[in-house]
């Protein structure tokens, strides 16, 4: 039924959706159980590492929160609000703090969205992003529009910000769209992009500023809501059984359909894209069992299990996968890191120092990360893995 409606319903403005066959998306039933398969990390993407420098100004743990062609941006996981510039080789350059109560201060940093092309960097505090310099001099304040709240904040040209409205998923925000584009000089909407949405979910996911998370005993487990891809953004709302792939010319398409819909299943199944490349999507699977189900609030006392999918365009298969660092000679594993990367990167994580200089003591390293951890010391700032798309 619903693939009958996303074949044939055409939306006016901003979001319009294409007709388009079955074969132009795929379809991925989330209650199926798919063969396992162990890939190598190095075959998927090409891996670069950056020693952060330490020192007395530039001690941190490490939380990267931006990358862009010759900048890191990195902060404490403690609300600190120190914000570290370092450049592509891992020099550090810069220490921000504009943490305050001020009209030109942020409360803490969750997100920041860097912008190279204006020399800018977006932090997203307290119901309005603040703009500031790359010197950590502020410039303006783009307030939220009311009843709204921005996470997921990312370039989407050199005038306008791309945004998700977190407030969709509410039962109040029926009458929203859950993306929108936003001026980066006052904070105006640009234009909405609307989504077609099932039913409203405010009970089983909770919507922090930043991005969307599930609440499990009191952790939080989180996706990206937007997430680039070559020429086209890829959107996610929760509330909707479609992930769709919008353009900056306004064209919006299906490129993944989940089902059975969401409104059908119990327990609750969600479809989220992780990581997206020219041969393979890679998807998450969130379950949450009925008991996490609260009534008027968040149940933090939510029960969930996920798995992690790989769909193979060139094979059009799908399977459980795990990744495996070859890095590391006693095959680590890793998962893919909620973690909004950008067109050169497809995602980040860092590796504490003191894992390296134990691994590198045990023999347990080679190539490029080998030589970066034999001049570490153990209370080193981490070593950030950048995993970027192949050319």
């Amino acid at each position: 039924m619903y693939l009958t409606v996303i074949l044939s319903i055409v939306l006016t403005g901003c979001g319009e959706v294409h007709k388009q066959s079955t074969e132009d998306f795929i379809t991925v039933d989330v209650t199926k159980k798919y063969p396992q398969k162990e890939l190598i990390l190095q075959d998927l993407f090409d891996v670069e590492y950056i020693a952060l420098e330490t020192n007395d100004d530039f001690l941190t743990q490490g939380f990267v929160l931006s990358v862009g062609k010759d900048v890191l941006l990195v902060k404490n996981n403690l609300n600190d609000g120190d914000i570290f510039i370092f450049d592509r080789n891992g020099k550090g350059l810069r220490k921000i703090n504009r943490k305050g109560q001020g009209a030109e201060e942020y409360v803490g940093v969750s997100e920041i969205e860097l912008d190279e092309d204006n020399n800018e960097l977006f932090v997203n505090s307290n119901k309005r992003i603040l703009a500031y310099d790359l010197n950590g001099r502020f410039l303006r304040s783009l307030p939220f529009k009311e009843g709204s709240s921005y996470g997921s904040i990312r370039n989407f040209d050199k005038v306008s910000l791309i945004c998700h409205d977190n407030s969709f998923d509410l039962e109040e925000g029926a009458d929203k769209s859950p993306f929108v584009i936003l001026s980066k000089q006052d904070g105006s909407i640009l234009s909405d992009i609307p989504i077609i949405s099932q039913v409203k979910i405010p009970e089983q996911i909770r919507l922090p500023h930043h991005d969307m998370v599930v609440v499990v005993y009191g952790q939080k487990f989180p996706f990206v809501s937007i997430i680039p891809h070559h020429n086209s953004w890829i959107l996610t709302a929760n509330s909707s059984d479609t992930v769709f792939s919008y353009r900056p010319d306004g064209r919006m398409m299906p490129l993944i359909v989940r089902t059975p819909s969401i409104e059908s299943k119990d327990p609750a199944f969600y479809l989220y894209p992780v990581i997206l490349t020219d041969r393979h999507y890679f998807l998450r699977t969130v379950t949450i069992e009925p008991e996490a189900r609260g009534t008027n609030h968040i149940d933090t006392r939510a029960v969930y299990s996920y798995i992690n999918l790989m769909y193979d365009r060139q094979e059009k298969t799908i399977c459980e996968y795990t990744v495996v660092n070859d890095d590391f000679t006693n095959k680590v594993t890793l998962g893919f890191p909620e973690r909004k990367g950008n067109n050169e990167i497809a995602f980040w994580q860092k590796i504490e120092a003191h894992e390296l200089v134990d691994a590198y003591g045990k023999g347990q390293l080679k190539g490029q990360l080998k030589e970066i951890a034999a001049k570490l010391d153990v209370e080193d700032n981490p070593v950030v893995l950048l995993a970027k798309y192949k050319r």
